[in-house]
């Protein structure tokens, strides 16, 4: 059984594997109770996509890692890894640019909820 920070090396060296461009990896630990870090990556093309999530799960595997779920297969576009405390975000650029998730999880909520005043 991997720690989180194994966990983060290998996916990182699995999108690296495939190419991945400009791959975050988000510490999410204080922002959240349900998972303690994010990754998010960039594809060129749908099949860019899944190979990418393929390759994350095939060498997490070979470490003993079984993903708990992987969502958007389908579409592509962005297609979602999950280990438990780490999530894998892979998404084709206009996509990733659309829901910014670095922008979304980089800002504490309680900043967030005060902007206002």
């Amino acid at each position: 059984m991997l720690n989180t920070e194994e966990k983060i090396k290998a996916v990182v060296a699995a999108l690296e594997d495939v190419k991945a461009v400009d791959i975050t990896v988000i510490d999410t630990s204080k922002l959240s109770p349900l998972f303690e870090c994010m990754i998010v990556a960039s594809a060129q093309s749908t099949r860019q996509t899944k190979a990418l999530a393929d390759n994350v799960e095939k060498k997490l595997k070979e470490l003993k890692e079984e993903p708990l779920s992987v969502e958007g297969q389908q579409s592509g576009e962005w297609i979602l890894v999950d280990f438990g405390e780490v999530l894998v975000h892979i998404m084709q650029p206009a996509v990733r640019a659309y829901y910014n998730l670095e922008e979304l999880w980089s800002v504490q909520p309680k900043q967030r909820a005060n902007a206002g005043k």
